[in-house]
């Protein structure tokens, strides 16, 4: 019953992240500085959104396995598809006819997205298999040198902000709100479902 915990978070985890990702990029705010990296490839190379989540995760892969010295996490490609098959559902097929155009509805569909990638984050973080690589980089910056996770997921935002203004992504008030926001936001909700899902393995003994 554990292992079905922790796949239940794994999935319900990336999920709700992917969600709240198509929801700031629908916002027309800004998204996040990985998100707006890779719609930014998409515009101005082609393929998909969710194509280019497995693309440069791969990157990210090999980038992290150098940081900390360790051999690639392989593993990570099976979140790198489930990634990147929900972000293609969410904006292909869930809101490819949605247009938010006046002020009000940008700023409640961004805020709902950024508070859904935060609890995404912290659900799916919980089971312990194999991140994402945006958030393996997360913790490989967090180990190497000793940051905590609000200070990790910021510089990893940081990175992935300067890459998005090269490569023309979607950059606006709400790419800088994502990357100073969601690290505190997942250092406030990762205890409380750490504790939940603690409580369900501990039930299921």
């Amino acid at each position: 019953m554990a292992l079905f915990y922790r796949i239940l978070f794994f999935l319900v985890g990336q999920f709700i992240l992917s969600l709240g990702i198509s929801l700031t990029i629908e916002s027309g705010l800004g998204s996040g500085a990985w998100d707006a990296l890779n719609v930014g490839l998409s515009e101005t190379v082609g393929l998909t959104t969710g194509t280019w989540v497995v693309l440069v995760g791969v990157i990210l892969i090999m980038t992290n396995a150098f940081m900390v010295k360790r051999r690639l996490d392989i593993g990570a490609i099976i979140t790198l598809f489930i990634t990147g098959v929900f972000i293609d559902f969410w904006l292909l097929q869930v809101f490819d006819q949605l247009s938010v155009t006046d002020l009000i509805h940008q700023l409640l569909v961004f805020s709902g997205g950024l508070l859904t990638i935060s609890i995404g984050l912290a659900i799916y973080i919980q089971a312990k298999f194999s991140l994402s690589p945006i958030d393996s980089l997360m913790m490989a910056i967090r180990e190497r040198f000793g940051l905590n996770l609000m200070a990790a997921k910021t510089a990893g935002e940081v990175i992935a902000l300067i890459l998005a203004l090269m490569f023309n992504g979607p950059i606006g008030i709400g790419t800088i709100i994502v990357t100073f926001a969601i690290g505190p936001l997942i250092q406030v909700f990762f205890p409380h479902f750490e504790s939940l899902l603690n409580k369900l393995k501990a039930n299921a003994r």
